[in-house]
């Protein structure tokens, strides 16, 4: 793999309109709607030799377009889910990509008790992980890694998108240790990924924002995996409408603009 870039995304700096964008997404589900909306084709690719992970990549509205996706387990066959394929895949598609901004994108769980429903789309304000325990002075702040995402005031004014806090741990269900830890990070939305790529794009002063759909509730009466299903494909909907609108957004602007 390619040595960290010392060189900054040209529009991080907001001098010049952003021309390269970055999708990341976990689930091929989540991924393909996308694939088609922005009439992407897939990559040849550019990962190293046995990475599982898929490109797709095409031009639209004069914005270059690479969707990300960690691909499936190559034993189990089931979609890369989590933090670590979510901050490999990051990882490798700055280095190979060096992308101007950031859009992970994809579903989550969300809270009513902060006014979360199915099917409605956030921006994250910030991001912190829920199940990095480490009960040690700094290491604890660490392992919870809390961090302000990059602030879009103007993509949340302009497409009226609700905004809320993203707590990210490894598993779909959540003890409650989890519980404890996602009430004191104040979230509204829970996924697998989203703080894991946040803590890479800090890494390399990529900026990131963060897109996630309700596909069920976490404090309600339904199991969360059956409600997870049961609201997955029409969640996804709702998801590639608010990609799309983020992305016709962006078209054209720097990075200060947004």
């Amino acid at each position: 793999m390619a040595p960290p870039s010392s060189e900054e995304p040209a529009a991080a700096s907001g001098a010049g309109a952003i021309s390269k964008v970055l999708v990341v997404i976990a689930m091929q589900t989540e991924a393909l709607p996308l694939v088609t909306r922005f009439q992407l084709v897939e990559a040849a690719a550019r990962f190293p030799k046995g990475a599982p992970w898929t490109r797709y990549h095409g031009d639209y509205k004069g914005l270059h377009i690479d969707l990300v996706w960690p691909g499936k387990d190559p034993v189990l066959g089931v979609d890369s889910v989590g933090t670590v394929s979510a901050a490999l895949v990051t990882y490798a598609s700055i280095q190979f990509l060096k992308p101007d901004l950031i859009i992970n994108a994809g579903t989550a769980g969300g809270f009513k008790a902060r006014g979360a429903g199915i099917g409605d789309v956030f921006l994250a304000s910030d991001v912190a992980f829920h199940d990095r325990r480490i009960p040690i002075p700094v290491f604890d702040s660490y392992g919870i890694g809390a961090r302000k995402t990059f602030e879009t005031p103007n993509i949340v004014k302009e497409l009226n998108l609700k905004v809320g806090k993203l707590s990210t741990g490894d598993s779909l269900d959540m003890s409650p240790h989890d519980e404890t830890a996602i009430l004191s990070n104040e979230a509204t939305v829970k996924d697998m990924e989203g703080a894991a790529v946040a803590y890479v794009a800090d890494l390399f002063s990529t900026p990131a924002i963060f897109v996630k759909a309700v596909t069920d509730i976490v404090d309600g009466e339904k199991p969360t995996a059956e409600e997870f299903l049961q609201n997955l494909i029409s969640v996804t909907m709702a998801l590639d409408q608010a990609v799309m609108q983020v992305v016709d957004f962006i078209s054209g602007k720097c990075i200060s603009d947004l």
